[in-house]
């Protein structure tokens, strides 16, 4: 214990508390799990994007080893309501159609009258084995009536297109615009300079270690439903489904999520299989069935991320000076609305569109549509990539314009003072971008660029540096703010600390952990603020009986949220401890501070109360100071007055090949700003991970459909993920501008880097293909791509 608490413990690069058990292999995950009695699932996916289903006949699949029930939607009807969509863009007019859409005036939970994409689920075998629950499925017959198609977000729109809903006419479920179009429009009329540039993100596919499963069961005595599900909400889930879905009470339902194999927001949401292996666990009697998905069925079901097209203004001076920036967007939404879906196009992207720059006229819209496709929603850092990729490509496009270095451009207009309103809905908190943009340049050696680029010629290689300055909204709260951006529901945190007589410390969060280490660093402010050891705190979580309502883990919330709620509690143990001390010392309270785990007399530190002796006296409840409660336990809440902002630089340096077009990402070294931190370790861990997570989609990843709706990736073999191989060192560092608006200082820092990395590598290749005249490439920047520049270029490649 000494050693451990020798030093501060917030923000020291301990080891994590969660590895051993991941390491020796004890962790166990949903699909690890098995009940008495537990029945198999298996879904049948509709093959076709959009088709009348004029019959399912189910009697031979019924018929084969194992087998104990096929469902449809027939026999599900009105035993769960619709999912619901809980973020709808507020102060616009939006449509949701139902989904499951059910048949006519009723509820179910599988398609019964049309297939609306490629992937949605039709019937589901139950069988006493996974095995036999998958051998059943092709003994399923499915009539259908092909019907067109649409699967692009802009073409939806348009006159004639296939219509899904009737309920969302031309497709459209929503117009978002943001900020003055007039002034914008105006500014835009009035600049010596204005590039426009029209960008295409495609779709990228979640793809976490471990696919979606749950578990339900039913117990007929008592009328409770347990579900084991990998969720990142499991009060969400809990309070969405008891509530909204099948209208049980609370109390009736409980919610627990095991050790989670990875997410990036994939696991963020109400999927229809949760609280449908309830349903079929209660229609079976009780007896538990348990639905783990495929890698296909991934593909096919779990949310995908991005897919946005962007028709972007950048205008301003010749001197560098930018004085207006605008946007049009097409986002689809997939066939139906997840449950957060508009989100990330509407808000998240558009309040985001200026990044780290201060412009006077700024303006976003997007046309949200519906399309023949599978769900779109958050993902790692949802909709803040997809504007950064977008601004920092265009602040790119007007330096070249201009003749002006993009590190001098992003200089001029970076926002210099705090708090800053963005003029799209953004109050910046804190930052020195300025800073970060410099460390980052002095690392990479920028003076040096133009004899690295000498050298890689000599060499047959095209070397190319590129830069992204970001700035991204985290800590998702506070919740009257969120409410009024049209999210039902509360986004603060809160925590139950409880010292037990033996001075040992029970802390119960609601925040859900799938390896952001909850256990280590909420252990470390405990540890620094009580002078308990770590390993004598225990972290209760991810179960909803017992646990407080939450919000679970996203939005690079947990440390600047929750662990605000954590420090708030430890400082009013302090201060009960330090009231009883006081009292049992027979010294008045202002002559008593609580410091290192004592109460102690000031001046006198030999007269002092350890914790331990306060907390067992606090138990009995023998001698307490007048009208005071027994025990060392509090609850807390915290609701952050708003939003924090970290900030960064990136610097990408890559080398293309010029008889292959081959891009390989020789350095990389991010400059990133999370104020104070929990752990070190654990933060430059999340920034790897961010930064992984935007090379796939800026080398390599990407998602699309055929015209007819087909998936043209249905899984790993076709769609491919960076590995570690592929991927330099990462050379990282921190810049440190606390936050003033939570006592640790902290901001978010899950997933607040990852917009960076994309157009970091998107501004290299382009640099590195300036000669050819390349203005833009939009991402994924593949061999094929840079090879046919490379072919089509007028000086053969342009040696």
């Amino acid at each position: 214990m000494a050693n451990l608490l020798a030093g501060p413990m917030i923000g020291a690069p301990i080891k994590r508390r969660e590895d051993p058990e991941l390491l020796h292999g004890q962790a166990k995950f949903t699909a690890d799990l098995t009940l008495p009695g537990m029945l198999h699932l298996a879904v049948l996916h509709s093959p076709h994007a959009h088709a009348v289903i004029k019959s399912i006949d189910t009697s031979a699949a019924e018929k084969m080893p194992g087998v104990v029930r096929v469902f449809t939607g027939k026999d599900v009807v009105d035993k769960m309501m619709r999912l619901p969509v809980i973020w709808k863009p507020a102060g616009v007019e939006s449509h949701f159609p139902p989904h499951p859409y059910g048949l006519p005036g009723a509820q179910t939970a599988l398609a019964t009258d049309r297939a609306r994409y490629v992937g949605e689920w039709l019937a589901i075998v139950a069988a006493e084995t996974r095995e036999q629950a998958y051998a059943a499925l092709p003994a399923i017959q499915v009539e259908y009536e092909l019907l067109p198609v649409v699967v692009d977000a802009e073409e939806a729109m348009k006159a004639g297109a296939p219509q899904l809903h009737a309920e969302a006419p031309n497709n459209l479920c929503t117009h978002f615009p943001i900020g003055d179009k007039a002034a914008a429009e105006q500014s835009v009329a009035e600049a010596e300079v204005v590039v426009k540039q029209k960008i295409s993100i495609p779709r990228q596919v979640h793809n976490a270690v471990e696919t979606r499963a749950s578990i339900g069961r039913f117990d007929p005595e008592s009328g409770e439903y347990t579900l084991w599900t990998n969720t990142q909400i499991p009060a969400g889930n809990h309070y969405m489904i008891a509530s909204l879905v099948l209208g049980v009470p609370y109390n009736k339902v409980r919610v627990i999520a095991p050790h989670i194999g990875g997410a990036y927001g994939s696991k963020g949401y109400l999927y229809p299989d949760a609280p449908l292996v309830l349903v079929l666990s209660r229609e079976l009697g009780g007896r538990p069935v348990k639905w783990v998905d495929t890698r296909e069925g991934l593909f096919r079901t779990t949310v995908h991320a991005r897919g946005q097209t962007h028709y972007a203004t950048i205008a301003g001076s010749h001197d560098g000076k930018i004085s207006a920036f605008m946007s049009t967007n097409y986002a689809s939404l997939g066939a139906y609305s997840s449950h957060n879906g508009p989100g990330a196009p509407t808000a998240l992207t558009g309040r985001s569109m200026t990044g780290a720059y201060a412009i006077p006229h700024p303006f976003y819209e997007c046309y949200l549509t519906y399309t023949n496709t599978n769900f779109v929603g958050p993902a790692r850092g949802a909709g803040r990539f997809e504007s950064n990729l977008v601004i920092e490509r265009m602040i790119d496009l007007f330096a070249r314009e201009i003749g002006m270095d993009p590190a001098e451009v992003r200089r001029k207009n970076f926002v210099q003072t705090f708090p800053y309103d963005n003029g799209l809905g953004w109050n910046y908190d804190s930052g020195n971008y300025a800073g970060a943009l410099d460390r980052a340049l002095a690392m990479v050696g920028y003076d040096e660029i133009p004899q690295r680029k000498a050298e890689a010629r000599q060499r047959g290689k095209r070397l190319g540096v590129g830069l992204a300055s970001y700035v991204t909204v985290a800590g998702v709260g506070p919740s009257p703010r969120m409410g009024r951006e049209g999210l039902i529901g509360s986004t603060w945190g809160n925590t139950v600390l409880r010292v037990h007589q033996t001075g040992d410390v029970t802390l119960i969060t609601g925040s859900q952990p799938h390896g952001q280490s909850h256990v280590t660093t909420f252990s470390q402010i405990v540890a620094q603020e009580l002078g308990v050891d770590p390993e004598r705190i225990e972290v209760i979580h991810s179960d909803t009986k017992g646990v407080p309502y939450a919000q679970g883990s996203y939005g690079s919330r947990t440390y600047s949220v929750e662990g605000a709620s954590i420090y708030e509690a430890a400082q009013r143990i302090k201060e009960k401890a330090r009231l009883i001390g006081a009292h049992l010392m027979e010294v008045a309270v202002e002559d008593v501070e609580f410091v290192e785990g004592k109460a102690r007399v000031k001046g006198s530190p030999e007269k002092a109360m350890a914790l331990p002796d306060i907390a067992v006296m606090a138990w009995f409840a023998w001698n307490l100071p007048q009208g005071m409660e027994p025990g060392l336990e509090v609850t807390t809440y915290w609701d952050p007055a708003d939003f924090n902002f970290p900030f960064g630089t990136h610097i990408a340096v890559v080398e293309v090949d010029e008889q292959t077009g081959q891009v390989d990402l020789v350095r990389y070294v991010s400059v990133d700003d999370v104020g104070n931190v929990g752990n070190a370790m654990v933060v430059e861990g999340q920034m790897h991970g961010s930064i992984a997570f935007g090379i796939g989609p800026a080398l390599m990843e990407t998602e699309s459909y055929t015209p007819d709706g087909q998936l043209v990736a249905n899984s790993l073999r076709e769609y491919a993920i960076p590995r570690a191989s592929m991927m330099p060192h990462f050379e990282l560092d921190r810049t440190v501008t606390p936050t003033p608006l939570n006592a640790l200082g902290a901001k978010g820092a899950g997933d607040v880097s990852q917009p960076a990395p994309a157009p970091a590598i998107l501004n290299a290749v382009v640099d590195a293909l300036a000669d050819l005249g390349v203005r833009h490439i939009d991402n994924p920047v593949t061999s094929e791509k840079v090879w046919r520049i490379l072919q089509s270029a007028p000086h053969g490649k342009g040696q």
